[in-house]
């Protein structure tokens, strides 16, 4: 899942991107409201972490104008901690609110709550995703195969579930790059491919049938393929 972080204090924002991609999240970050506004409107982005106080447009700004075209779930991140300041940030549109200084352990819960909750109320949000016997619990973040639990590190889990999301369809080093690690890809890394190796020994390598396949000059795909 992708997530935009519109916080203006450097260290906080990469503090918060750097957690967050540990956890397994896409993460997005800009550092004005203006900018975040434009990525807001422009991205698909499952939720967004938003500052109160920004430079060229407040979080409040933001929450008014965003609220106009989508209701991307907001959970608002702020020094503010008056009770007028939640009231205000509440019924301007945000979908929780969590005050400065906080515990990183409350911010992943809150998030997981609100995922959660838009899963459960959008007919269009999946919580599992599958492939013949390969299962993922999107939700309790549980993967299993023929019955048999799979334990994956964060970054597997967002390449197995990105597979799944796009199964049949070829998926080039470069795209999987942007999207699981939100980098340009280097021909020179094999970042990419140490991740496939590992997903495979996981997924593919217990089981009599790969489902995971290269396509030579391509990429990768996620398949069921007849012998």
């Amino acid at each position: 899942m992708k997530l935009l972080v519109v916080e203006d204090e450097q260290k906080l924002a990469e503090y918060l991107r750097r957690g967050l991609s540990e956890a397994g999240y896409v993460v997005d970050v800009v550092h004005d409201g203006i900018s975040g506004l434009h990525q807001a409107m422009e991205g698909d982005y499952a939720l967004i972490v938003l500052d109160g106080m920004l430079p060229g447009l407040d979080g409040l700004g933001v929450l008014a104008a965003l609220r106009h075209r989508k209701q991307t779930p907001v959970l608002m991140l702020t020094a503010r901690g008056k009770v007028e300041d939640r009231v205000s940030g509440l019924q301007g549109g945000a979908d929780d609110y969590l005050v400065k200084p906080f515990a990183f352990s409350e911010l992943i819960a809150r998030i997981q709550v609100l995922l959660r909750r838009t899963a459960q109320t959008s007919e269009a949000a999946p919580t599992t995703l599958q492939l013949d016997d390969l299962e993922v619990d999107l939700m309790r973040r549980k993967v299993s195969r023929a019955g048999q639990r799979i334990d994956l590190s964060a970054k597997e889990f967002v390449l197995l579930t990105l597979f799944l999301r796009r199964q049949g369809q070829v998926l080039s080093r470069t795209e999987i790059a942007e999207q699981v690690w939100d980098m340009n890809f280097d021909s020179d890394t094999n970042v990419v491919e140490v991740a496939i190796k590992r997903l495979r020994a996981k997924i593919d390598a217990p089981f009599a049938q790969p489902l995971i396949h290269t396509v030579r000059g391509m990429g990768y795909v996620l398949e069921v393929r007849v012998p």
